[in-house]
């Protein structure tokens, strides 16, 4: 597990980088689902 803590502190803005990309993809997964839903219930009304 040592090389994993040796990872981290030497590539520690690759991580947060990295986790950040992750959380903003989400975030447009998340909003691209949610507008074909909001266009699926206007083509119904």
């Amino acid at each position: 597990m040592g090389s994993l803590y040796d990872f981290l502190e030497t590539n520690s803005m690759y991580v947060v980088m990295l986790i950040v990309l992750i959380i903003w993809i989400g975030i447009f997964g998340y909003m691209w689902r949610l507008d074909g839903k909001v266009k699926k219930l206007e083509k119904e009304n």
